[in-house]
């Protein structure tokens, strides 16, 4: 892998000229070190300092000079609608990553997640769409732990 380009930096959704594309699904958009393949067929590797959650729109800057941006992938994902406010309180109370649409949520498929929901007189459907849930409370980031880093107050 050593002969391959490297990304080191990301360009949070940059508005800059870009070189190609790779599509990655929400799970995959959460790495620290991997050789990806562009829509182009270039292979490149992501190194990035830490773990890193990349988002829609974020650009990777490659070692000879390239730039490839970063795409949703369509995943298996559940649209809900009804009393938004609750049933997102709800999804937010599981630390279940959720993504806010106007009239519905989306959330990625969960049995237990669905039967919650159902039970709750959601309105579901099964789709396959990209999905760029919201980041933590306290900024940029992913919601599906428990941990608080350095907030104020302790469990």
């Amino acid at each position: 892998m050593s002969d391959l380009p490297l990304a080191q930096q990301v360009q949070r959704a940059a508005a800059c000229a870009t070189d190609d594309t790779v599509t990655l699904d929400y799970d995959a958009r959460f790495l620290r070190r991997k050789k990806l393949t562009s829509a182009q067929g270039v292979a490149f590797v992501v190194d990035l300092e830490q773990t890193t959650s990349l988002d829609d729109g974020d650009v990777l800057e490659l070692s000879n000079g390239g730039r490839i941006a970063v795409v949703a992938a369509s995943e298996a994902v559940l649209e809900v609608r009804g009393d938004l406010p609750r049933l997102a309180w709800h999804i937010g109370n599981r630390h279940t990553p959720c993504q806010m649409c106007g009239d519905h949520l989306l959330i990625q498929q969960d049995p237990v997640i669905r039967h919650m929901l159902e039970h709750l007189h959601a309105d579901i459907c099964e789709a396959q769409r990209p999905f760029t849930p919201e980041g933590g409370a306290y900024g940029h980031g992913r919601t599906h732990s428990h941990d608080h880093g350095h907030s104020a107050h302790a469990h």
